[in-house]
């Protein structure tokens, strides 16, 4: 039995995570909460794209009574993401939403904390408590003689008996650090130590580049250790890159069925079509389809379709034409103009 298996099991508005359960996929808005709009808008197209948690910062009065409002437009659970402010996370829980994100150490002592679990307690809202490595306490790291994966897990076990001294255990708990290395031994030994849900990331990751290797990294050496209940690749840009790459990463390791699988070659010198675009508008094209197959894109009718055998379909490219084919066998040659459309029909009809 792996970890994951042996979780707490948590509600979260209308999905369950722990205990086995399938391991969710999050991400948090850039929008500035206040503007219902501008978040309602941009929650719909990370539901779209496949996103099953949303986070939102709740830094003011404002933000927490425009909770309320965003919940009644969208279709997922609502995490509020609280720092400093204890009022926040009240009003937050009051305003409908569907978790809270603190950390117990920073919102100002014992009595603050009694009062938002008592919220909490009340409308059973979890509460996730989260610790980064870039806001360790100083005792900690002076103990452990720097920012170490150990410091880590005893600061976060610390911030979870806050919790747990007022007579709640609905939490989630989640430790992140933009050091990988540092990140995957935190989690193991706290895998070890707790039966708590994990949300697991790394923190600070990067760009759509760099942030995507330390992330498909971190996250794949962790959940391939059975560890992990909830995820979010952190990316600086569009969160809706964030969901492509999650979902790419569940996929990769065996945890999530479903969805189209985009094989493409490298290219070479035989290369007579804009692969790399075609490549790119196939892998755009086949998001949205509820389809379990594996679409391969080849850049030469010289080996694209032995490649291509495995797929379900596939493309290759010619001189100004290319290939539709069918696990290996061509089906009919098409103008390199038409193939993503010739592709795009492929897969209607398999609707």
């Amino acid at each position: 039995m792996t970890y994951r298996e042996k979780t707490k099991v948590i509600r979260i508005g209308d999905r369950m995570i722990g205990g086995g359960n399938p391991i969710l996929i999050q991400s948090m808005t850039n929008t500035r909460t206040e503007d219902v709009e501008a978040t309602v808008a941009q929650t719909l197209r990370l539901e779209q794209a496949g996103c099953e948690i949303i986070r939102c910062t709740v830094p003011s009065q404002e933000a927490a009574s425009a909770v309320a409002k965003i919940k009644k437009q969208i279709h997922i659970p609502l995490v509020a993401d609280i720092h400093f402010d204890y009022k926040m996370a009240i009003a937050a829980i009051e305003n409908g939403a569907d978790k809270i994100r603190i950390n117990p150490g920073n919102i100002g002592g014992k009595a603050h904390i009694e009062e938002v679990v008592r919220c909490a307690r009340e409308r059973q809202i979890p509460i996730r408590v989260g610790v980064n490595s870039g806001s360790l306490e100083r005792e900690l790291v002076q103990k452990y003689g720097g920012v170490t994966a150990e410091g880590l897990v005893e600061s976060a076990l610390d911030k979870v008996g806050m919790v747990e001294d007022c007579g709640y255990d609905r939490i989630v708990i989640s430790i992140k650090s933009s050091d990988v290395l540092m990140c995957i031994r935190a989690h193991e030994i706290l895998a070890e130590k707790t039966n708590y849900p994990l949300h697991v990331g790394i923190t600070e990751a990067g760009t759509l580049f760099s942030g995507n290797i330390k992330s498909a990294i971190g996250l794949g050496v962790i959940l391939y250790e059975g560890i992990g209940d909830t995820i979010r690749v952190s990316l600086t840009g569009d969160p809706v890159e964030e969901i492509k790459s999650a979902k790419q990463i569940l996929r990769t390791l065996g945890l999530r069925k479903g969805g189209i699988e985009v094989v493409s070659c490298p290219t070479c010198g035989r290369t007579k079509i804009d692969l790399i675009g075609l490549a790119n508008q196939v892998e755009t094209l086949v998001q949205h389809y509820p389809l379990s197959i594996k679409v391969a894109v080849m850049g030469c009718a010289v080996n694209g379709p032995g490649e291509a055998r495995e797929a379900d379909i596939g493309i290759a490219g010619g001189v100004g034409e290319g290939l539709l084919m069918r696990r290996g066998e061509i089906i009919r040659k098409v103008p390199e103009g038409e193939l993503l459309d010739a592709l795009k029909q492929e897969l209607d009809s398999m609707l």
